[in-house]
Order: C-alpha cells, then sequence, then structure tokens
C-alpha cells in the first residue's frame, strides 16, 4: 500500500472518531450546561469539520501525477491544513465570546459527575488516536495527517485543563471557574491555530525546510565520495508525501555519461535509503573544472592540473548557492 493512500485510510478513522466524540461531548454540556464543556464540544465541531476536509485533501494527494499536475497532487494538504488551521482560530474566537458573556451572566450547573466522566472518555480517546495520526503522519510525510494529529492532542490538553477546572468547581461551589477555565484554553486554542498556519503557509510558498537541510547535509557530507568533488545548487520541495530534490553534482570532467550516472545513482541509493522511496531525484552530473583540482580529494587523477588543498565541508548555506565552489570561499575548513 502506498503511502499517500495509508494516510488516507487513517484519515477516515479520525473523521468517524471525530462524529462520534462529538455527539459525546454536546450530550455533556447538554447535561450540565457547562460552558466550559461547550468550548470542548465546539472545538469538536472543528476536528469533524478538519477531518473531513483532511480526508477530502489525501484522496486528492493520493492521486498519480498526470499531465496536468507533474508533481503531483501532495500540495493539496498544505490547504488542507491551512484550512484547519483557520477552522481551530474561529473555534477559539467564539469560545472567547461564549465565555465573556457566560462571566458576566452565569448559567445554572448540573450533573457535572456525569459531564466531567463522559468528557473524560473523550480525551482518552482522542490522544490515542491523535498520537497514531502524528506518528503514521511523519513516517508518511504528510502535514494533513500530522496537523490532525497534533489538533486531537491539543484538544486532548484542553480537555484535561477542563476536567480540572470543573473537578475544581464542584469542590468550591465558584461558578465563575467555568468562564475562567473555558478563555485560558481558548487561548491555548488560538495559539495552535496559529502555529498550523505558519506551517501550511509555509508549504504553500516553498519554504526550505531547515531542519530537513541540515539532515541532508550531514548525511551528505559524511558519506561522500572521492568522485564527488563537489555538491550545489541543491534544493528540497515537499509535495505531500513526496520529497522532490535537485542538485548538481560535480564529477571529474574525464567520466564518460555511463560512469558519471553510475556516481549519480550512487546519490540517489544513499538518499532514498535514509528519506525513503517517496524521493524524487534530479542530478544534474557538472564536469570539474581546473579551480576544482584545489578541493578535490580524489588520490589517483591522472589529469590533475593543480595540487589539493582544502576540502569545502559542505553546509546548508554553501551546498544551495548556484556555483561551484572555489579554494577562497569561506566555507572551506
Amino acid at each position: 500500500m502506498s503511502t499517500a493512500r495509508e494516510s488516507y485510510n487513517f484519515q477516515k478513522i479520525i473523521a468517524i472518531t471525530g462524529v462520534l466524540l462529538l455527539v459525546v461531548k454536546f450530550a455533556a454540556w447538554y447535561m450540565t450546561r457547562s460552558v466550559a464543556i461547550l468550548t470542548d464540544a465546539l472545538e469538536s465541531i472543528v476536528n469533524v469539520t478538519s477531518g473531513f476536509i483532511g480526508l477530502y485533501s489525501l484522496y486528492i494527494s493520493a492521486k498519480p501525477r498526470d499531465s496536468s499536475h507533474p508533481y503531483g497532487h501532495g500540495k493539496v494538504e498544505f490547504i488542507s491544513a491551512a484550512i484547519e488551521g483557520t477552522l481551530i482560530t474561529v473555534a477559539g474566537l467564539l469560545i472567547i465570546n461564549e465565555a465573556v458573556g457566560n462571566l458576566l451572566n452565569p448559567s445554572v450547573l448540573r450533573k457535572l459527575d456525569f459531564g466531567i466522566a463522559l468528557v473524560a472518555i473523550t480525551a482518552v480517546v482522542n490522544w490515542f488516536v491523535g498520537s497514531l495520526a502524528v506518528r503514521n503522519g511523519k513516517k508518511n510525510s504528510s502535514l494533513a495527517l500530522v496537523a490532525s494529529g497534533r489538533h486531537l492532542q491539543t484538544d486532548t490538553m484542553s480537555t484535561i485543563g477542563i476536567i480540572a477546572g470543573l473537578i475544581l468547581l464542584a469542590l468550591t461551589g465558584m461558578t465563575w471557574l467555568d468562564s475562567v477555565v473555558a478563555l485560558i484554553f481558548a487561548i491555548f486554542i488560538l495559539v495552535t491555530g496559529y502555529r498550523i498556519l505558519r506551517s501550511s503557509l509555509g508549504g504553500i510558498m516553498d519554504e526550505a525546510d531547515t531542519e530537513l537541510l541540515e539532515k541532508l547535509v550531514i548525511l551528505l557530507q559524511q558519506s561522500r565520495r572521492e568522485n564527488w568533488i563537489d555538491l550545489h545548487n541543491l534544493r528540497i520541495i515537499k509535495y505531500g508525501s513526496v520529497l522532490h530534490l535537485d542538485c548538481h553534482l560535480t564529477v571529474p570532467w574525464y567520466l564518460n555519461v555511463r560512469e558519471s550516472q553510475k556516481e549519480i545513482n550512487k546519490l540517489q541509493h544513499l538518499i532514498r535509503q535514509q528519506f525513503g522511496e517517496s524521493v524524487e531525484l534530479f542530478v544534474h552530473a557538472d564536469a570539474c573544472l581546473r579551480f576544482s583540482c584545489c578541493i578535490c580529494t580524489k588520490h589517483e587523477c591522472p589529469v590533475r592540473e593543480a595540487p589539493f588543498e582544502q576540502a569545502v565541508e559542505w553546509t546548508v548555506d554553501n551546498i544551495s548557492r548556484d556555483c561551484m565552489h572555489k579554494i577562497d570561499e569561506s566555507a572551506v575548513q
């Protein structure tokens, strides 16, 4: 089963779970009339909506690439995450409005013990499903699935806080705690919404994934071969679960096409071993020039024109430049 299809199937579980938990939370609110529990229920509406949006986006991203979408359909996951982040933010604002209104005109609470028990059950289920979603999303490089999982985990943390506040309310009889708890977790929800929005917009704008680049550069630096004289113009774009990578690899100029391709194949094999098979690589082979001799570590080069001086240590900064490295660069170690 492909990683995209696996993510899509797991998102089905999230969507169905969200519907069931929404019913339970509204039942708890109906019994108690607690604005804090209503806060949890309103966020669950977002969970359900986001779950189905995520389901649709994963269905689209699982489609194979075609002539109209040569890089596939994976970028729809960023749009899905952006919608989810927006919905979470809106839910946070609605909760603040409801909590402030209840603080000014508090409602009578009832059957808190039953309400707390029901909400506690939803917290356990949410955390379990959310943890599985994050784990599967990271394994399959699915931003939409990770976003859904993080959202469920956030929902769990806010639910735990709400339960703690309701228990304190039941023990003290201070009804204003109901609204205060709702306000605290509304702010928490707003922060979560912002983070999801920030991540999705970065993906839509093809923002460089610094953490991913650092991992890749460390791998290449530690595993470089003597025929890999230089590496530059490295770029990475993520579309859903597929990682697109292109770069320029400098090899000895006297290698024939078949020999150059062997070096490219070794580079591709190294990257796929580390980052999985859902990687598309486009490697352009450059012939070394005279100034390359100074940074070339090849011991037995039959056409060396200048002695080796120092090697260039590849970094995120210098490996991304659109030029071959020279001995006078500050990146030389």
